[in-house]
């Protein structure tokens, strides 16, 4: 069969040629919704939290105002999510995107990209905030050089069956997954009642020092991504011992929250359930594993660490706009310990009532 080129038919200078449309920048309506979401999807560092799923789950969980950017011609040739936060612990910032891992710009050129940028440091001028935050996952997001390299992330590679997934990690990780193993745990898939993780996920939270998630966060995150996330639990008999909330996105499977019952740490129930989650991801076609962000030097860091994990640097940028210098409101900040340590020690009942009010202040 012969193969022919649509210029051996026809000159390219007899087609009538499209009028050039320039580039601009506007902000997002409801009408934008399908086209913002198939943009995300298509751009290869498009994640779950630049998804119009997350844009809801956090208006309806903190109420912080969006003002989502897009830049295009006749098409959408770029997209910056961002959030207007308010309080009196940061101040007026615009994060991309709160309490998101990944977030920042989205483009298709380099044009697209600047004009995202200067848009944003324009909006944070006229709503005269201290800083913009962009939670870029990959250097190419960048507009200049990261300025914030406080977190990393953690990818593993799928594609192996059980034998080989457990024969490819090192040795510790490999006996703690042997030893996880001979406890009689079961996992329960696809739950979509927050109950447990709410539960679950609060006492690990004050154990860290932390305010909690509300119980409405999670229910709408589950609404609003629908298939596209779930909760799954590990169970020991009749107790549930530790928990996850889990995106699926194009071929990544990422855990975003998790957390274990502390008092059967003894048999490794985190360490079962992640084995399970890699297995199960790695038999259900999924390439990568994102075991999530964390700060260095943590515990949190040396789990992921142990998992025959590629370690990606987070090239966060702060552009400050009316600050001189660069925010820090992590809880690595020395500052935080006092609180972090009285935290630790309150009664469960009253750290759930005041993180309702304490946690949107560090987004």
């Amino acid at each position: 069969m012969a193969v022919f080129h649509s210029q051996s038919i026809l000159s390219t200078s007899s087609l009538p040629q499209e009028p050039t449309v320039s580039l601009k920048v506007s902000t997002l309506s409801q009408d934008d919704y399908a086209a913002w979401d198939e943009y995300v999807i298509r751009n290869a560092h498009g994640t779950p939290f630049h998804l119009i799923a997350w844009k809801k789950t956090i208006e309806e969980s903190f109420y912080y105002k969006p003002h989502y950017l897009i830049a295009r011609d006749q098409s959408i040739r770029g997209i910056l999510p961002l959030f207007f936060v308010h309080n009196a612990v940061i101040g007026k910032a615009l994060i991309s995107s709160p309490f998101a891992v990944y977030g920042g710009i989205l483009a298709d050129s380099k044009e697209a990209h600047r004009m995202l940028f200067d848009r944003a440091k324009a909006l944070g001028e006229q709503l005269r905030v201290d800083y913009i935050e962009l939670r870029n996952w990959n250097r190419e997001q960048c507009v200049g050089e990261p300025n914030v390299s406080r977190y990393v992330a953690f990818h593993q590679e799928l594609g192996m069956d059980e034998a080989a997934l457990l024969a490819s990690l090192p040795k510790k990780t490999r006996n703690m997954v042997r030893k996880s193993q001979k406890t009689p745990f079961t996992t329960r898939y696809g739950q979509r009642d927050a109950a447990i993780l709410d539960q679950v996920h609060a006492r690990n939270m004050r154990r860290l020092g932390t305010p909690n998630f509300p119980r409405r966060y999670f229910d709408r995150l589950l609404a609003n991504f629908n298939e596209m996330a779930e909760i799954r639990e590990v169970w020991l008999r009749d107790v549930p011992v530790a928990v996850s909330l889990n995106f699926f996105f194009k071929n990544c499977m990422h855990t975003y929250h998790a957390a274990a019952d502390t008092r059967y740490n003894a048999l490794e129930p985190n360490t079962y359930m992640y084995f399970d989650h890699l297995c199960w991801a790695s038999i259900s076609g999924y390439k990568v594993f994102d075991f999530g962000r964390s700060k260095r030097d943590t515990g949190a860091f040396h789990f992921k660490k142990h998992w025959n994990t590629t370690i990606l640097e987070l090239p966060y940028q702060i552009v400050l706009i009316k600050r001189k210098s660069l925010p820090n409101f992590s809880p690595a900040n020395p500052k935080f310990s006092w609180a972090i340590h009285l935290w630790k020690h309150m009664p469960m009942p009253i750290a759930r009532a005041l993180s309702a009010r304490i946690l949107p202040m560090f987004p």
